[in-house]
């Protein structure tokens, strides 16, 4: 087993099963949230705010590699998320870890439905959109003034286990399995990425191995596109039952997705009208690792939920 020490900020679901895919690939795993409590067997849980320097700086004391899963409300990444940054670049800094960081589409903007990859222009229309093209941006200058080495890894909306709070994930696997009315949203016959959380986070750890991969974006691996009504066909199909779907043409609240939530979300709603479609053939190129393909990842993520519903034996 390795001696290197690798920190996942974040326990969310892509803190949580990159934290679970760094565990299986050997390392010691530390495991960072505000309750100090980790869902897995062999990582060490440890409690701190990292909106605090000196929390933040404690909880990476002697790590190799700093993962930064950290994700917050979006009523208050605006106002969270840069601080959150500073804080955590100030504590990479001092222990000398290499840092990668979980990213999104956002600071690409409307495409007019051209295919992102890296070289695809930052012109990001909605504020939280700038504000992570601005992170992007400081997150990349420190690495070029030597201070932290620093690498991006973004993906396209999340979904597989654990994942819940994403369009394609408790607004749809629980209603396909239970003949209830799921959603989706915008123009579903257009084609859009989606992210299997389990090739997120094994790209993110391939990421912390390589040293030489830092200092710049990579698209995470990503399944080709199709459009998302050919997506919930196939989950209709790995069901057994035809799934009823809910329409949003325009942003407002829905089911788990409140006025709140979706008051903030209208900025980036944009996402389902046009084509938004990822290319992570970099990646492949670069690394040699492809994407699950999209039906076999369907087919796990209609597993887990099927077990996550299943009432506890009494």
């Amino acid at each position: 087993m390795t001696t290197e020490l690798h920190v996942v900020l974040g326990t969310g679901p892509a803190g949580t099963t990159l934290a679970e895919q760094l565990l299986r690939r050997g390392h010691t795993v530390r495991t960072v949230d505000r309750r100090g409590t980790t869902p897995l067997d062999g990582a060490q849980p440890y409690a701190a705010d990292v909106r605090d320097p000196v929390a933040a700086a404690a909880a990476v004391a002697g790590a190799a590699v700093v993962y930064h899963c950290v994700n917050v409300p979006y009523e208050r990444q605006v106002e969270v998320m840069p601080r959150i940054q500073e804080s955590v670049l100030a504590a990479a800094e001092a222990t000398g870890a290499r840092l990668v960081v979980t990213d999104t589409l956002y600071p690409y903007g409307p495409t007019g439905g051209e295919a992102m990859t890296e070289e695809t222009p930052w012109r990001a229309v909605a504020v939280k959109g700038r504000m992570r093209a601005d992170l992007d941006g400081r997150y990349l200058q420190a690495h070029q003034r030597g201070r932290v080495r620093v690498t991006l890894g973004r993906a396209a909306d999340f979904f597989g286990p654990r994942v819940f709070n994403s369009s394609l994930g408790a607004a749809v696997f629980p209603a396909a399995l239970t003949g209830e009315t799921a959603l989706a949203m915008g123009d579903i016959d257009l084609p859009h990425s989606y992210s299997y959380i389990r090739d997120v986070a094994a790209g993110l750890a391939l990421l912390g191995e390589r040293p030489d991969a830092a200092g710049r974006v990579w698209h995470l691996p990503t399944a080709p596109a199709v459009s998302t009504r050919r997506v919930h066909e196939l989950i209709a199909e790995l069901t057994g039952r035809p799934l009823s779907v809910d329409v949003l043409t325009e942003p407002g609240p829905w089911g788990p997705f409140d006025d709140v939530f979706m008051a903030e979300y209208a900025e980036l709603f944009y996402q389902y009208l046009e084509p938004q479609v990822m290319d992570s053939s970099a990646f492949h190129l670069t690394f040699g690792v492809r994407p699950t393909p999209l039906a076999d990842a369907l087919a796990e993520t209609v597993a887990w939920y099927r077990t996550s519903l299943r009432p506890a034996a009494g």
